[in-house]
Formats: structure tokens, sequence, C-alpha cells
């Protein structure tokens, strides 16, 4: 019960990793928020958990109005706030020349502003309490480029920069901001590679783990870089890829070739 007493925000709460962190947080005794734009997943996932410990909140990350009415109903709700969980995001496969700049700019907005407003707004709040954690969603990505992935790794990036700066700005305010950079997750959200012959399998073997991770093995980490246990982590982009970043890119001799 490493959370409890706490209150804790997920956004992209709903569902996949944002729901699995919502379940590890609550499950060790924090309050919940989820936030979310799914209020069919998000209503049943907080009636599940039950109205005393989990609320959800019809957000827009995108909108910087809708984000800090977020944190406030958190605060209203259960008196403060102790761990903010940037996690909403989406993807876009479109090379430059063909990008345009409307999806240019929601890609940035969801996975890069979004972030900026939460912090903007849960920082102040989390010092005059004493102190708190802020874990954001950043990816392999964010750490080296995908083919066609132009925006989603430009905003990835520019998150674990951005974690770096908040971490040390305020480490001496007590609140610790990091990143949590997952590798493939199997979630469904990816269910149409399934579908695409080959490619899960040709994936999941460039992952020297052989697979894709769950989405529970990520919300560990979260809670991780949130706990106590990590009271003296702060700024760190923390890559949950099976060892993928670890890997030259050859391909694994091991499997077609005979072992010395």
């Amino acid at each position: 019960m490493r959370f409890s007493g706490q209150v804790a925000v997920v956004t992209g709460g709903a569902s996949g990793i944002g729901a699995a962190a919502v379940r590890r947080f609550h499950g060790e005794g924090a309050a919940v928020v989820i936030a979310d734009l799914n209020a069919g997943q998000g209503e049943a996932l907080a009636a599940e958990l039950g109205a005393e410990r989990a609320r959800f909140v019809a957000t827009d990350v995108a909108d910087e109005t809708a984000v800090k009415a977020m944190i406030d109903a958190a605060v209203a709700t259960f008196g403060r706030l102790d761990i903010l969980f940037n996690n909403a995001g989406i993807g876009s496969r479109v090379h430059t020349p063909d990008l345009a700049t409307e999806d240019w700019r929601r890609v940035i907005a969801i996975n890069l502003d979004a972030v900026f407003f939460a912090c903007r707004v849960a920082i102040p709040l989390m010092k005059a309490q004493g102190g708190g954690a802020i874990i954001n969603t950043a990816s392999i990505s964010g750490m080296a480029g995908d083919y066609g992935f132009d925006a989603y790794n430009a905003a990835k990036g520019a998150v674990i920069n951005y974690t770096r700066s908040l971490g040390i700005s305020h480490a001496r305010d007590g609140v610790r901001v990091n990143a949590v950079c997952p590798g493939p997750v199997d979630t469904p959200i990816i269910a149409g590679i399934k579908e695409v012959p080959g490619l899960w399998e040709r994936w999941s073997d460039a992952v020297p783990m052989g697979r894709f991770s769950q989405p529970e093995e990520i919300a560990a980490a979260v809670a991780f870089l949130a706990s106590r246990d990590a009271s003296y982590i702060t700024g760190v982009a923390l890559a949950v890829d099976g060892g993928l970043m670890a890997a030259t890119g050859q391909p694994n001799l091991d499997l077609y070739l005979p072992k010395n």
C-alpha cells in the first residue's frame, strides 16, 4: 500500500497503459482520477473501482482549460494531488512530405502540449503541499527515430528533454519528474499489427526478450517512479522495452546460426 492516502491523476486512464496504471495506483491505496475522452470506458473503470477512491473526469488534454479543470476536480474531490501521470497520447505514421499541418499540430498538442498544460497546474500545487511525483509517458521513439513516425518522434523526444528540465528545475521543491519510455506494448490500439502477415512476429523478434510488453508491466515501472522507492530519482527517461534500446539493431544470429 505504497500510495495509501495519496491522490493520483492519470490521463488517458480509461484503457491500455493508463487503465493498468489506474488499477495499480488504486490497488496500492491511492484515490485516482481517471481522465480520458472515452466516457464509456472511463465511467466503467471508475464504477469497477468504486466511488470512494475513483472518479472519472472527461478531459480533452489538448485543451488547457480542460486540463486545469481536471486537476481542480481532483483536488476538490480528494483534497490534494500527489501523483500526476501524463499518459494520454496518439500516434501518427505519416512521412513529412505528406504530413498535414493540422495533423502535425494535433500530435504535438496531445503528446507534448498536454504535458505542459498539466505540469503548469500541478507543480505549484505539489510544491505548496511539500512535494509530489510526475511521470510523463514518452517512448523509445523519443530516444531514436522510426520510419515515418515524424511527428510522433518529434513529440516524444521533446517530452523526454522537457522531463529532464522539469526534473532539475524542481528537484529542491520536492517535486520529482521522470519519464517512462515504453517499447512495443500489447494494447488494443496496435491490434491492426496482428492482421499484417508476419509483422507481429518480426517486431517481437526484434525485441531481445522476444515479445511485446503487457500494459501492467509499464504500469509497474510507473508505480515505482511515483513511489518513495524512487525518492532519489528525477529527470530520468526510463526505457521499459525488453532490451530493445540496448541492442544494435542487427539481427539475432542465434536464431539463424548454431551457437558456439
